[in-house]
């Protein structure tokens, strides 16, 4: 939704997002020191946004509209009706992805944000201009823990440089 409303005509969808946060997840992890268990951080990655199924993904402007805690309390509500039926592993999972507290949580956080980072970048050399709001996000990530990440993030603001 961030993107439609910044012009971009055909950006992409929350599942190929999802999938990209995937693919990244496969990518990086197994790079990480100490070692991640990637199979865990993929089921996280692909269950990250689930409950924009029914929440919509709402851009940040709008997220800042909400009471504080609110939008987390809502994703919670919508992940304990909507994955508990697929299964109980699915519904730890997308809890889990919900709350960014272990370490496979965070790392997909850091996927998910990259591979918006990424989907950034490709806008910007197929020649779409006004997207500049997002690049403080990617700057002001924290990939401290995870290094390849942190190579990742420093790749792509170098290429957003390269471009102007």
């Amino acid at each position: 939704m961030g993107w439609l409303l910044r012009g971009v005509s055909q950006p992409e969808s929350v599942a190929a997002h999802c999938l990209g946060t995937a693919q990244m997840v496969l990518a990086l992890g197994p790079g990480q020191d100490p070692p991640l268990d990637v199979d865990r951080a993929v089921s996280l990655a692909v269950l990250h946004d689930a409950a924009e199924a029914q929440l919509g993904d709402l851009p940040q402007p709008v997220q800042k509209l909400f009471p504080e805690g609110a939008k987390h309390a809502a994703e919670r509500q919508i992940l304990d009706e909507l994955l508990p039926p697929l299964s109980e592993l699915a519904h730890a999972r997308g809890l889990e992805a919900l709350g960014h507290e272990t370490r496979e949580a965070r790392f997909v956080r850091l996927c998910d944000r990259l591979q918006m980072g990424l989907r950034l970048l490709a806008y910007e050399r197929a020649g779409v201009r006004g997207l500049g709001e997002f690049r403080p996000g990617l700057e002001a990530l924290d990939c401290k823990e995870f290094g390849p990440c942190a190579q990742l993030q420093q790749q792509i603001l170098s290429a957003l440089d390269a471009i102007g």
